[in-house]
């Protein structure tokens, strides 16, 4: 009897005992919750920061590129170098734009000159058209060599061609008359860019000038119109005796009234550009121009932009007003002149 109560008060230690784990478990589970919020927390916080950070990085390396770099020594030395290169390639170029002003030029078109190999004189151009045949005949005849004598001419320096374009129908009678012309005399220069017409007059100075100064290499460059004659030894000698002279525009200089009334001679469609006085600038009377080598290389260098109006005289006038030529107004080419020494009159 005595033995019970020791069964029963072991088997509620028991009890007691197998319950206790049961009660600790509860506050363990819970710092395990509690534990895996803060370890998610602190995860979160981490990849966060870590966001922002690249974020930064971008922005602060975005900054650093657009903002100016610090030139070192050499680097300031490389600017300053470009900067001299540059200021001399614009030196260069003004010289050249200079040179071409002034006709210096080098042209890759062989030229030639006298038999001799020196320079020539002159080449003086005469103006001629399709049916003035027989004024040519008539020139031949009086102060123009031909044949022999033409060629012994050559040797002495000058040139003579009678100047004429081509035909508006290339290859027509017209033409074939004037090739076949010069197969027998050999004393034309044939612009073949130039279509020969009254209306075309103006351009053809710009032609003329141009082939002869590629194909000749001469002090002068004479243009002449078919209606009046030379003395050839008194032009020979005044130029022989203008060598060296850089820039000439020699000529019986005149000016005159702008004809502003369409329809009568000598009309002039730009007549507004000539201001309110309708006076016509200083040129040389169109029946015998004289131009310097470098005059004539300007004309062919730049023909392309060069302005013509309504007659040859005032074009090449107006292009000798802007460039550095010196106007020599010599009255022995006033060929309607009483003087008794002019180089030319009227046919």
């Amino acid at each position: 009897m005595e033995s019970l109560p020791t069964t029963t008060t072991t088997s509620k230690s028991e009890r007691r005992w197998r319950s206790k784990p049961l009660q600790t478990s509860k506050p363990s589970i819970l710092m395990a919750f509690f534990s895996c919020l803060a370890w998610l927390y602190v995860a979160g916080r981490l990849w966060q920061d870590a966001e922002n950070r690249m974020l930064l990085t971008s922005l602060l390396k975005k900054n650093s590129d657009q903002r100016p770099k610090v030139l070192t020594v050499e680097d300031k030395l490389m600017v300053l170098g470009c900067k001299d290169l540059e200021r001399r390639i614009v030196e260069a170029e003004m010289d050249l734009t200079l040179a071409k002003s002034q006709g210096y030029l080098k042209n890759r078109v062989q030229k030639s000159g006298s038999s001799s190999g020196k320079k020539l004189l002159a080449v003086i151009g005469v103006y001629t058209g399709f049916g003035s045949r027989l004024k040519r005949n008539v020139f031949r005849g009086s102060w123009m060599p031909k044949g022999d004598a033409l060629r012994k001419l050559e040797e002495r320096g000058v040139v003579i061609r009678f100047v004429i374009g081509r035909s508006a129908n290339r290859g027509d009678s017209l033409d074939r008359n004037i090739d076949e012309e010069n197969r027998t005399t050999n004393d034309f220069l044939i612009l073949e860019g130039h279509e020969e017409a009254q209306e075309e007059l103006p351009k053809k100075a710009k032609f003329f000038f141009s082939t002869a100064v590629q194909i000749w290499d001469a002090e002068f460059y004479v243009k002449v119109d078919d209606n009046i004659d030379l003395d050839l030894e008194a032009l020979i000698g005044l130029l022989d005796r203008s060598r060296g002279q850089d820039g000439a525009y020699i000529g019986c200089m005149k000016s005159g009234d702008v004809v502003v009334e369409e329809g009568k001679t000598w009309y002039e469609p730009d007549w507004w550009k000539f201001g309110d006085g309708k006076s016509y600038f200083r040129h040389a009377a169109g029946s015998a121009i004289v131009l310097s080598k470098n005059l004539a290389q300007y004309i062919n260098i730049n023909s392309a932009s060069l302005k013509t109006y309504a007659h040859d005289d005032t074009s090449v006038g107006s292009w000798m007003m802007g460039i550095q030529a010196t106007f020599k107004d010599d009255n022995r080419f006033c060929c309607s002149g009483i003087n008794q020494d002019k180089v030319c009159s009227l046919a």
